[in-house]
């Protein structure tokens, strides 16, 4: 393969080839089709698609997200993301910060298998170990108890006291343990926040019954199913914001020696593929049979 054919092969799959994901349906399937993917482009740049040059049809000039309130595009792929989000089409992940990290319903339950807390429902145990704080218990008490709610509406439910950049802190805290998950944005309020065990139950599950080896294998084969081939540092790059990079190694060698991954040749670099004989370990919905009276 070369770099040129490698080029046009994601440009391919990414929809950058001029069309553009412009209608529910398109977008719907592109996020199945690459299972993760960026809201925005990052600088330095990581690689994956993202959910912008998908809906512009090219990844010519497209804006970081600080650059965004400036662009119509953006606007207009954001309210397309919040419509996937609502029909759960697609989940938001805090991975990537404000760039925003998408993913797939199928490709879900991988990544909850990753990074997601173990008992959902509950929080720890208070004390001087706690991973979260005092604050985000409080807004994790009040988001399951209402459910579905604002930034202006917590306040009120918080008495009112905490401050904007402290709430935003308590939120990203519940947020990249995916305790919690934006499921809708209006312009008025903002982002809608609800726990995440109630707004995907059957997702949540399936996550649960993952060991993290497993859905970190299930990540990565899916990741190089998308970009068709990658260097390890790329690989490194992305997944190391979920676990240590290390960790990303190990699995990667572990698929290399089970031979669901392989090397290939592209100019003069030796990449990673997923094996041609095999296909992307994702998971697969389960038909229900139903008995005939």
């Amino acid at each position: 393969m070369t770099e040129q054919e490698l080029h046009q092969l994601r440009r391919q799959k990414w929809c950058l080839d001029g069309r553009g994901a412009r209608t529910l349906e398109e977008a719907r399937a592109f996020v199945e089709t690459v299972g993760m993917c960026l809201l925005y482009p990052t600088r330095p740049a990581v690689l994956a698609p993202t959910f912008l040059g998908a809906y512009a049809g090219t990844d010519d000039d497209l804006p970081t997200v600080r650059q965004a309130f400036a662009d119509p595009r953006a606007r207009a792929a954001t309210e397309m993301m919040v419509r996937l989000l609502r029909e759960k089409t697609a989940f938001e992940a805090n991975v990537f910060g404000e760039a925003g990290f998408l993913v797939s319903a199928a490709v879900f339950p991988y990544l909850y298998g990753v990074v997601g807390d173990k008992n959902p429902r509950q929080m720890p145990t208070p004390g001087a170990r706690s991973e979260y704080s005092p604050l985000a218990r409080d807004v994790f008490e009040a988001i399951r108890a209402h459910g579905g709610v604002s930034k202006p509406r917590l306040r009120e439910l918080l008495g009112g006291e905490p401050s904007a950049p402290a709430l935003d802190r308590a939120l990203n805290e519940l947020w990249s343990r995916l305790r919690i998950t934006r499921v809708d944005y209006t312009p008025e309020e903002g982002a809608k926040w609800d726990a995440l065990y109630r707004w995907a139950p059957e997702r949540v599950q399936r996550g649960l019954h993952m060991s993290q080896p497993e859905a970190l294998s299930g990540l990565l084969s899916k990741y190089l199913e998308t970009v068709v081939a990658a260097e390890g540092a790329e690989v490194e790059e992305l997944l190391g914001r979920l676990v240590p990079k290390s960790r990303v190694k190990e699995s990667v060698n572990a698929l290399l020696a089970a031979r669901e991954f392989s090397f290939v040749t592209v100019g003069k670099k030796s990449m990673l593929q997923v094996a041609p004989s095999r296909e992307a370990y994702v998971a697969r919905p389960r038909r229900t049979v139903r008995s005939r009276s």
